[in-house]
């Protein structure tokens, strides 16, 4: 979604882009705190006008949150004062995170009892709702209506663990190779600076401490391969809580084919 951020966002090439149209890419800067809802906003925008021209989008990605959010649906939450986010921040440094998590969970139990205690994001977003409107984050999951329909195919890939594992190391390590290191040097040449939600990212935040701190590289290049590992063992969790997946490995291409022909009815 972020322009600029290129190489350790898994950002398609030129060449890819080119043979097959991408949307909600290159649409934000760096400094924009983008929301699930921005996401929601845009995709839908796109699906409409792919629809229009009578094909099928394809949504592919591995953030759990904004694919839930946009399928089934995200909550219509009122707008909320940038002061309250900057307030919580603040409390952050001084007291930490366990002991917002606590004020969370006395604020919205439901909410909280959904996430994990170091979901940083989550939780200062918990508190930012129930303080900039008086109500928990969780009273607003009632209404919602999202893109997704009975034909909406849901199709996951997988693999072994050790076999990902090894990927994820490849890919790393090509990551710097394509220069990973200067563009977030760039990015903070153009002023856009570790504070910033984009920067905070696996990858670039490892490589802002590593810039910061005086971290050697092969110690922050290990740390981006462990740090990217966990997340993709969550997301792999998170997934799996999702009946309406259907799941094939990396290399069933001909089964994805006939499955999805299947079920669309193609």
């Amino acid at each position: 979604m972020y322009r600029y951020l290129n190489i350790g966002s898994g950002k398609p090439g030129r060449d890819v882009r080119e043979s097959v149209r991408h949307y909600c890419i290159n649409i934000v800067d760096p400094d924009y705190p983008f929301t699930a809802g921005d996401f929601c906003r845009e995709a839908r925008s796109a699906g409409e006008r792919i629809e229009r021209d009578g094909r099928i989008p394809l949504f592919v990605g591995g953030t759990g949150l904004y694919i839930d959010s946009f399928f089934d649906g995200l909550s219509d939450i009122p707008p909320v004062d940038l002061s309250v986010r900057r307030r919580l921040l603040e409390e952050l440094d001084e007291r930490g995170l366990e002991h917002l998590y606590e004020v969370l969970r006395e604020a919205d139990p439901v909410f909280a009892g959904s996430i994990h205690r170091n979901d940083r994001q989550r939780i200062i977003r918990g508190l930012e709702v129930f303080r900039g409107t008086g109500e928990p984050l969780s009273s607003y999951f009632g209404a919602k209506q999202g893109y997704g329909s009975p034909r909406t195919v849901y199709i996951g890939l997988y693999d072994r663990m050790e076999v990902l594992r090894e990927r994820i190391d490849r890919r790393v390590e090509r990551m710097m190779e394509t220069g990973f290191f200067d563009e977030v040097v760039a990015l903070r040449a153009m002023g856009y600076g570790p504070h910033l939600k984009s920067m905070k990212s696996i990858g670039y935040h490892e490589i802002n401490l590593c810039l910061d701190r005086g971290a050697d590289i092969p110690e922050t290049v290990a740390q981006i391969k462990a740090n990217t590992k966990k997340y993709a063992k969550r997301q792999m969790t998170w997934f799996r809580k999702n009946s309406k997946i259907e799941w094939f490995r990396l290399a069933e291409k001909d089964k994805i084919v006939h499955y999805i022909q299947r079920v669309m009815g193609l």
